[in-house]
C-alpha cells in the first residue's frame, strides 16, 4: 500500500519540529523564539501539506524544559509562532503536543513512547491509527511511529529502518504534490 497514491483527506499528519519544521542547534535546544530558524521550505512545505491531509499535528520533545533551559512558557510561544506562520501561508496546525520530561522521569509521552499520539487520539476521537503518517527526522521519530502502528517518512539522508526517505519537509510535499 502506497501512501503517495491515496487521497489524503482523512489521514492524520504527525510532524516532528526539530529537524523537520525548523533548524534543530545540535546540542542544545531552541530555547526561545530569537532561536528559532525556520528550514528552507518548511512553512511552505506545512501549509501545503495541510491541505492534503484532514489533520496536521506537531508531536516534539522537548527535554530543555525539564533540565531548567526553558519555561513551559517559551515552549508554548515557539509553538504559536509557528502556527501562526502556517496560518499566514495559508495552511494550518491542528495542535501541537510537546514532552517537556527528561529521559529519566519515565513518563509516557517522551517519544518514542506513544503518549502524544495516545493524548491526540483523545483529543480527535476520529483519528484512525490507519490512516496516520509520522514525518520525522531522527530514529526515536521512526520508533515512535512503529510502537504506534502507524507509517512514516523519514526527513535526512539515512532512514532507520527503511521508510521513505527525503532531504526536506519541502521535498516530500513536493513529492506528493506531483
Amino acid at each position: 500500500m502506497n501512501i503517495f497514491d491515496k487521497n489524503l483527506t482523512e489521514w492524520t499528519l504527525f510532524l516532528d519540529r526539530d529537524g523537520v519544521i525548523n533548524r534543530q542547534i545540535k546540542g542544545d535546544y531552541v530555547r526561545n523564539l530569537s532561536q528559532l530558524e525556520f528550514l528552507s521550505g518548511s512553512i511552505d512545505a506545512a501549509a501545503r501539506l495541510s491541505k492534503r491531509f484532514g489533520r496536521v499535528i506537531v508531536i516534539t520533545n522537548q527535554r530543555g524544559v525539564a533540565r531548567g533551559l526553558m519555561s513551559l512558557q517559551d515552549v508554548e510561544n515557539i509553538h504559536k509562532f509557528i502556527c501562526e506562520e502556517v496560518e499566514k501561508a495559508g495552511g494550518r496546525i491542528e495542535k501541537v503536543y510537546f514532552c517537556p520530561h527528561d529521559y529519566s522521569d519515565n513518563c509516557n509521552c517522551r517519544k518514542p513512547a506513544t503518549g502524544m499520539i495516545d493524548q491526540a487520539k483523545a483529543d480527535f476521537p476520529e483519528i484512525d491509527l490507519n490512516k496516520c503518517l509520522m514525518v520525522g527526522d531522527s530514529k526515536l521519530d521512526m520508533e515512535l511511529a512503529i510502537n504506534a502502528g502507524i507509517r512514516s517518512v523519514f526527513i535526512g539522508a539515512d532512514s532507520p529502518n527503511g521508510e521513505p526517505v527525503f532531504p526536506s519537509l519541502a521535498e516530500f510535499a513536493d513529492e506528493l504534490d506531483k
